[in-house]
């Protein structure tokens, strides 16, 4: 799945590396296992978003039942904080996790220009 996020700002915004992604019990919960890990086979590259631009960045989710020694738990969606920022974003979408921080579901792409 791609990563879309838009400049909605009226001055010209940077986006430059890999967003934070990790699965969540819902809005406001906490992380359920391991975050995503980096894929780089995309170069990181500095991409500029003019005003009502967008960007992004390729994700990727492995099913949970692929993994037996998972301890599934189910999530409300993925929490995903942009390069170089603190505040994060939360997308809705049930998934099953895997509570065990060892096994990683979730890998992700830096951000491209769109």
């Amino acid at each position: 799945m791609k990563l879309i996020l838009t400049n909605s700002g009226s001055q010209p915004c940077v986006l430059n590396g890999f967003p934070g992604v990790s699965l969540t019990s819902g809005a406001s919960g906490d992380p359920i296992g391991a975050a995503a890990a980096r894929d780089d086979t995309q170069p990181v590259t500095e991409v500029v978003l003019a005003p009502g631009k967008a960007g992004f960045a390729q994700l990727r989710y492995t099913q949970a039942g692929n993994y037996p020694e998972c301890n599934q738990t189910p999530a409300a969606g993925f929490r995903v904080y942009p390069p170089e920022d603190t505040a994060s974003l939360f997308i809705p979408q049930q998934r099953t996790a895997c509570s065990n921080t060892n096994i990683n579901l979730l890998s992700v792409q830096a951000f491209q220009a769109g």
